[in-house]
């Protein structure tokens, strides 16, 4: 499978795009990503995004996962930045609304929400030199439960990243402009979000057919109940049939492509500033 993709831009006004993107991707989560990824199997054979975290709630990377890793992406998988330890161990919450924030709904891994510019710049640019030693191309960093705070909003000014996401829009760095899309996400910890998840995002589903892009949000415990592996997958079906699938760094460069007088252009191929190369 190729990474490049070359798309005219009048091509792309009239094309949609469905992007798929695997979260917490560590060696603990491994077996279970795998999975998942069999599960996309099932559908289609379709490029992801995997969202890697260089040191998943402490633990260290192992050479298996480096070296998955390396294979995705020489298979024509995207490899993002998805924060550095995933887990929120700041100062606490300020009030109950931030409280049921991070305490609550991200249960505690929401970890760039609350960092001074100067420690997120720090995890940031620690994760980059891990994808670095790896020579990993890198074009997006996505904050774990994309809980991006005053700080790490600052500090990615400073970054040399392409595009960032929240859970309603995909952004353009370093202007920020953004594109609409809320994602498909589901949430499997106990048996009452699991259904409020079915619920919610068959309505998001249908919410999204006219937009350009529709992502796809997984998670490695996805495929692991029964119900939910059966709704993602039957949106994606549904979705490639009148879209095609593409990574999210494909996707934000067609976009730039699409609007040339609004973003500055970047180069479509699969490499960024932090490709390895003989001088590093």
């Amino acid at each position: 499978m190729s990474q490049e993709t070359t798309i005219t831009p009048s091509r792309f006004e009239s094309e949609r795009f469905v992007c798929l993107v695997l979260h917490d991707v560590a060696p603990s989560t491994r077996a279970a990503c795998m999975r998942v990824l069999a599960a996309v199997a099932q559908v289609a054979d379709v490029p992801v995004t995997l969202l890697a975290v260089p040191r998943y709630h402490g633990e260290t990377s192992t050479p298996d996962l480096v070296d998955w890793l390396g294979a995705r992406q020489r298979r024509g998988d995207e490899l993002a930045l998805h924060g550095w330890s995933h887990r929120d161990e700041e100062k606490p919450p300020t009030g109950m609304v931030d409280g049921l924030r991070r305490r609550v709904y991200t249960r505690g891994e929401g970890e760039f929400w609350a960092l001074s510019e100067r420690e997120a710049s720090r995890r940031i640019e620690a994760g980059v030199a891990w994808f670095r030693e790896h020579g990993w191309p890198l074009a997006g960093f996505v904050a774990p439960a994309w809980l991006l705070g005053p700080g790490a909003w600052q500090a990615l000014a400073t970054q040399r990243f392409e595009y960032t996401a929240t859970l309603r829009e995909l952004v353009h760095l370093p202007g920020r402009a953004s594109v609409k899309s809320q994602s498909v996400v589901y949430s499997t910890w106990n048996a009452w979000r699991r259904q409020s998840s079915l619920l919610w995002n068959a309505t998001v589903a249908r919410l999204e057919r006219g937009n350009k892009v529709l992502r796809l949000e997984l998670h490695p415990r996805d495929a692991d109940f029964v119900a939910v592996r059966r709704s993602w997958q039957k949106v994606l079906t549904r979705a490639l049939r009148d879209r095609r699938a593409v990574t999210v760094a494909d996707f934000m460069r067609h976009d730039r492509a699409a609007a040339p007088t609004v973003l500055p252009a970047v180069s479509v191929a699969p490499t960024t500033q932090w490709q390895s190369t003989s001088a590093d």
